[in-house]
């Protein structure tokens, strides 16, 4: 009996058959984000550029979800479905993609911050499926990192702000930086290293690009791809960060059994609280401990 990643696999090459024009496989860019480096600019760009972006060869794909939510511009379904192996979901995922693949198309683009924050949650099988599917394409990894206490400080407010998820040890918690550091699962986001290893053993060494994260994310990408770099990007966005004051009226909210749509209802309410109390929180979540541990904690790329 074949394994699953290897007869979802076929699954995928059946659908790709249609348009396999020559003997060059689809290049397939996967953006894994990371968190905070202008992932939500990026997508926004792409999402509102798809014409351009066809016109030269490049599908930045609509998705399943946005039918459901218009306001998804990017692929969260492809690190959902390998956490969970929905493997069924993936293909009809893909399906979706080919189907707007047209005969210029040489490159397809996804992109989801989420692939990074997931990778250590894709179970062996999910990962062998990746490996078959770089068989199918010539996938390469494009992933942003940021100094690490400024990347840490703010996971640390997205797993606060998050709705709790069964065996995740961090989402939703009433936990201190220190605490949710002494956790393994939320430390090992710090291991740029093993990402990049991982990655390159995956899909190989030259199919894995790291970038510094240094403001404007799609000047830099669309440079990587070849194209004359945009007039028209806005001023890169940035998103307000939740102040320490606010994060501790989350971790208080978080005592309690709330569910996401509840908790989500919650956040206009405390984003404008959070502007009230600007002036009044302390500027670091981070003690100066928690701060050396990171620092010796943190792979950085070399």
């Amino acid at each position: 009996m074949e394994k699953p990643s290897i007869y979802f696999a076929n699954e995928l090459a059946k659908l790709l058959k249609p348009v396999a024009q020559s003997s060059d496989k689809l290049k397939l860019i996967i953006h894994a984000g990371t968190p905070k480096t202008g992932t939500t600019s990026l997508q926004t760009y792409f999402d509102k550029k798809q014409r351009k972006l066809r016109g030269k060869g490049i599908l930045y794909p609509h998705n399943l979800e946005k039918l459901q939510n218009v306001n998804a511009p990017k692929h969260q379904w492809f690190e959902k479905n390998l956490v969970t192996t929905h493997m069924e979901n993936f293909l009809e995922n893909f399906k979706n993609i080919i189907s707007q693949v047209k005969e210029d198309t040489h490159t397809i683009i996804l992109s989801s911050e989420g692939i990074y924050n997931y990778w250590w949650d894709f179970p062996d099988e999910s990962k062998a499926f990746l490996y078959e599917l770089s068989k199918l394409f010539n996938i390469e990894i494009w992933v942003w990192f940021r100094e690490p206490l400024a990347f840490i400080e703010s996971y640390y407010k997205q797993c606060i702000r998050n709705p709790q998820i069964e065996n995740n040890p961090c989402y939703g918690k009433n936990l201190s930086f220190a605490e949710m550091l002494d956790i393994d699962w939320f430390a090992q986001h710090l291991n740029y290293q093993d990402f990049v290893t991982e990655c390159q053993a995956l899909f190989g060494e030259d199919n894995v690009s790291v970038f510094k994260y240094e403001e404007d994310v799609v000047q830099a990408v669309m440079q990587k791809l070849g194209l004359a770099t945009p007039h028209d990007n806005p001023t890169p966005r940035k998103n307000q960060s939740l102040n320490s004051a606010t994060i501790e009226l989350l971790r208080t909210i978080n005592n309690y059994d709330i569910k996401a749509k509840d908790k989500e209802r919650l956040m206009p309410h405390l984003k404008a609280i959070n502007e009230i109390l600007e002036g009044y929180a302390g500027d670091s979540l981070i003690d100066k401990d928690s701060k050396e541990r990171v620092l010796k904690l943190s792979k950085v790329i070399k």
